[in-house]
């Protein structure tokens, strides 16, 4: 009978649609998941115990204020993946590294000010800090798009020799655009880039005037991109320098990969503690 009384009650009260008006509130994904897969219950110790977790929770947002969760993302693939040997991109080490940072504050929190116990104690002393990996992958990558020159010293002496080349190159190649011997020879007074090397966009009656490698012509036929042979050889050393970069790049990205699969547990249970702080 009381069974069936608690259907009717969940049924009259839309339990569903209480669940996911929740779960929009929700900080994070992990939070919204948790929300989503809330059961309903008529055990009275189960309903004292999430009452006071509620009631504790209101209490430290009303006494230290709502801890930041840092926009967390789900980095249980990135994980699974690292654990694998998979090489993880530079926007799934920063979604790690955001998980350790938000961890590390949400312990902080935790400790601070410490006025009173609550039941959530115990799952902010799971919390496991991991500011060496934080640290290692928010030195190492500027952006989903940019590796830090500082990501390493290898790195930092290739980027600064390509500088040098680019400038070299472009030192030449302003002297054609500026030159009035071969400005005249030009479509337009620029330099721009085909293939990867740089190159003068030369009128295609005076390709023989600019000695040199073609690397494209325009769709009118007009415009032919030569490589002067002035810089052939810096345009192969920059090349050879970005391939080097590349290979630079991948090692730094396999080091932090392999550290986190290091840590792999570690971060997973971050990630789903940070979440069940985040639901209460």
């Amino acid at each position: 009978m009381q069974k069936d009384r608690f259907i009717k009650a969940y049924t009259t009260l839309e339990f569903d649609k209480i669940r996911k008006r929740l779960a929009d509130c929700a900080a994070t994904s992990g939070a919204k998941e948790l929300c989503l897969e809330l059961e309903a219950t008529y055990s009275r110790e189960k309903i004292s115990h999430l009452q006071a977790e509620t009631t504790d929770a209101r209490r430290l947002i009303t006494y230290k204020g709502t801890p930041s969760f840092g926009s967390i993302k789900d980095i249980s693939e990135n994980v699974s993946r690292a654990e694998k040997g998979a090489l993880l991109t530079p926007k799934e080490l920063l979604e790690i590294a955001n998980i350790l940072r938000t961890c590390r504050g949400l312990i902080d929190y935790f400790k601070t000010d410490r006025s009173f116990d609550t039941v959530l104690d115990e799952v902010f002393s799971r919390l496991i800090p991991n500011k060496f990996l934080e640290d290692k992958i928010t030195r190492a990558i500027v952006s989903e798009e940019m590796i830090s020159d500082d990501a390493s010293p290898n790195l930092g002496t290739i980027r600064r020799k390509m500088r040098g080349s680019n400038s070299r190159i472009r030192e030449v190649l302003q002297k054609y655009i500026t030159s009035p011997s071969y400005s005249k020879y030009l479509q337009e007074n620029i330099v721009t880039m085909r293939n990867g090397r740089y190159v003068v966009p030369v009128k295609a009656e005076c390709k023989n005037e600019v000695k040199g490698l073609l690397h494209d012509t325009s769709a009118s036929g007009a415009t032919m991109f030569i490589e002067p042979a002035s810089v052939v050889e810096a345009n192969n050393e920059l090349r050879m320098l970005q391939s080097r970069e590349e290979h630079e790049i991948e090692r730094i990205l396999a080091e932090l990969s392999s550290l986190v699969s290091d840590a792999s547990r570690a971060i997973w249970l971050d990630y789903q503690n940070i979440s069940e702080i985040s639901f209460y």
